[in-house]
């Protein structure tokens, strides 16, 4: 089963779920706003994605700009930091079974579904 987690207000995050729509395959919507990640969800979700944990942060978000910005943190930290802020993380991210990107741009979906 495809996952997309989602957020409704990012544009991106629409035509991502425009383009699973569009595809015909069956996929789940997570809106990771409303039912929050957990540290170990998130961990898997970066695993998958295979990148570090600082490049799943949405660095121009003012919570990170505020709080986080200019210090030196460990993944476990920033990873935390996205747990406890999630608007901090980037979207729209889909998964299809062991494989993950984060839909920016869009279309780069369509390399996994």
């Amino acid at each position: 089963m495809i996952t997309i987690y989602h957020n409704s207000r990012c544009s991106k995050s629409r035509c991502g779920l425009d383009i699973l729509e569009q595809s015909g395959k069956p996929f789940e919507v997570v809106k990771y706003l409303d039912d929050l990640l957990s540290k170990e969800d998130l961990t898997n979700i970066i695993t998958l994605l295979k990148i570090k944990p600082i490049d799943l942060v949405r660095k121009n978000e003012t919570i990170w700009k505020t709080n986080f910005k200019g210090k030196t943190l460990s993944d476990e930290a920033i990873i935390e930091a996205m747990v406890n802020n999630p608007k901090l993380i980037e979207r729209p991210i889909v998964i299809n079974k062991n494989k993950a990107i984060i839909g920016r741009p869009p279309e780069l979906i369509l390399d996994i579904i």
